[in-house]
């Protein structure tokens, strides 16, 4: 099903190609004066300029041309030749009729292509904290709605898990405890049970991190016990695979607290038997060369404003770095699914090393035809202006950071009169949804490359521009749905609008396809999350006016029944790309 604006475009195009104009003239967008009209068209003042015109003139021209299309109720023009335009309320009835009738509610799918999303970035041994918060909620988002726009997309947590703090976590514990079978040489065996847990790392990790800043010669040992691993010491391998299993267990519980998901579990440790061939096939083309004892790839390129540094593919240590490990994690990934694109899902601080690695990997055509592309994002600050902390100054746990907005959202349930006649038990669940609505939206409808300021007293409220009002406008249609169910009113075929307010309404759920559009050609989920707070604030403006369950006509009262009913299939779809549940009572 075609978008509303692509189909008025279309009209419109072909009445400036008729006056011999080019049809890109013909964009419609939505009026920016609702009062002239629904919809405008600015391409009479472009094609007066090439046609040597008045661009009223032209304007006239194009009116002359729509004159008694079906699709529209008026046609005007206002100013220096700006076409506005009204759809037919026949025309909205039969649109909103189509939308409802199907499954996708009026959003195309586009021509599948095959994309990894890459938003986790966790590292292993270390708890997740609100740095991680973004990523996670950005990464989860944008796969949701490529996904249901069409395509086959695999999301990467992508931990670190093969760097400097691996080797430092080993040289700490070989000095707390020498007696284990890790450290000794030879091949084991060693124990199936991992000696140390994650609460035992999240502990160990701070303290081994310190001791390198402080002690050089157990930075040295912390360096040459990383070579070891990578080169492939058996012991530490092995120590090392136990950081790793206990790590996962707790980020799937975390991921999974957030309603995150991820396909592929795996990180840098995972390609770094592709290392040596992929820098083998880089020196047979010529592509790598030795720069003061390291192995670098050249990327700076002619016109380039800023100097380009090399991309480092192996220091003069013998170590490799993180762009080596990038470049072969592409090498992976093509192997594994032959992505047409790659998506990082990572700050936007690190452009400079995806720029590297990017035309590292186009030089080298490791992913021939591959659209790699850094989505950054800004930071959660606190009402401060700096990076979000607890009040003692410390990184905020992310596990600590959803108690605190399930807190928040129980209070605020509470004080506000809601779930009063609910159990217990789906009391909890609520606060938890309406915590999670109001973090994950506050962080949505921000454009992603901004910062934002953390401010839950204000994400948990349920008026203004709030996850939770969103979720309580969908409680109240799901409960306006049974009330009608219990009076056997049933929904029925759709009519004409009978209010401006549900003309209005109906505007913005035709709107649906090309918001979903516009977040999926920006990666901005914050264009969906917009739009639905629109779809709610229309919708309570309909609900106030049209008294749908006391109305006298039938016909009437069905046709807002199955509108309510869509627009609550819409709401729950949107929210659901965004990664919200919308609770059954409230």
């Amino acid at each position: 099903m075609p978008s509303l604006l692509n189909d008025l475009s279309d009209i419109v195009s072909a009445a400036f190609t008729e006056l011999g104009l080019p049809a890109e003239l013909g964009r419609v967008g939505v009026s920016q004066r609702a009062e002239l009209g629904q919809f405008q068209c600015n391409g009479a003042m472009p094609a007066a300029k090439q046609a040597g015109k008045n661009p009223r003139e032209i304007a006239e021209q194009v009116v002359a041309k729509l004159a008694g299309h079906p699709m529209l109720a008026k046609v005007s023009i206002a100013g220096p030749g700006f076409i506005n335009l009204d759809l037919s309320d026949k025309a909205l009835a039969e649109r909103i009729a189509a939308v409802a009738a199907d499954e996708r509610l009026g959003v195309p799918a586009k021509d599948k292509e095959m994309v990894v999303v890459d938003y986790g970035g966790p590292n292993v041994a270390k708890a997740m904290h609100v740095g991680h918060l973004r990523a996670a909620l950005i990464g989860e988002s944008l796969k949701r709605l490529m996904r249901f726009s069409g395509d086959e997309v695999v999301g990467d947590v992508h931990l670190g898990d093969w760097g400097l703090p691996m080797g430092q976590l080993i040289a700490e514990l070989e000095l707390q405890h020498p007696d284990w079978p890790y450290f000794a040489e030879g091949n084991g065996p060693f124990p199936a049970e991992s000696p140390v847990s994650i609460e035992d790392l999240e502990v160990l990790y701070p303290q081994a991190s310190g001791r390198s800043k402080e002690d050089p010669e157990f930075l040295e040992k912390a360096r040459r016990a990383t070579a070891a691993l990578q080169a492939g010491r058996p012991g530490y391998r092995a120590l090392w695979q136990h950081f790793f299993d206990v790590s996962v267990a707790r980020l799937k519980q975390d991921y999974g607290a957030l309603g995150v998901t991820f396909d592929w579990w795996q990180g840098e440790a995972a390609v770094n038997d592709l290392i040596a061939p992929m820098v083998d096939e880089l020196k047979a083309k010529g592509l790598a060369e030795e720069s003061d004892g390291a192995l670098v790839v050249p990327v700076a390129e002619e016109g380039d404003k800023k100097e380009m540094p090399p991309l480092i593919l192996y220091k003069s240590d013998g170590a490799v770095m993180y762009g080596t490990t990038d470049l072969a994690t592409i090498v992976d990934r093509q192997a594994k699914v032959k992505p047409n694109a790659i998506i990082y899902v990572v700050d936007q601080r690190q452009g400079l090393h995806f720029e590297q690695v990017f035309r590292a990997a186009r030089k080298a055509d490791l992913s021939p035809g591959t659209l790699y592309e850094h989505a950054g994002f800004g930071t959660v600050n606190g009402t401060d202006g700096k990076p979000f902390k607890t009040r003692a100054g410390g990184v905020m746990k992310l596990g600590d950071l959803i108690r605190m907005a399930t807190e928040a959202a129980a209070a605020r349930i509470e004080e506000a009169g809601l779930a009063k006649d609910l159990p217990e038990a789906e009391r909890a669940d609520t606060a938890r949804q309406v915590g999670l609505a109001a973090v994950k939206f506050a962080d949505l409808s921000n454009w992603r490359a901004t910062n934002y300021i953390f401010d839950l007293d204000r994400f948990v409220r349920f008026e203004g521009k709030t996850g939770p009002y969103l979720q309580y406008m969908g409680v109240r249609i799901k409960s306006l749905l049974r009330k009608a169910a219990d009076q056997q009113a049933l929904p029925g075929a759709l009519m004409e609008p009978a209010a401006a307010e549900e003309r209005d309404l109906v505007l913005h759920m035709l709107r649906l396809s090309d918001a979903m559009e516009r977040a999926y050609e920006r990666r901005g989920p914050n264009e969906i999350a917009d739009w639905a707070y629109e779809l709610a604030a229309a919708f309570s403006r309909f609900y106030a006016a049209c008294h749908i369950l006391s109305e006298s006509d039938g016909a009437r009262r069905a046709s807002w029944l199955t509108l309510s009913a869509t627009v609550l299939k819409q709401l729950e779809l949107v929210l659901d790309l965004l990664g919200i549940e919308i609770p059954e009572r409230m």
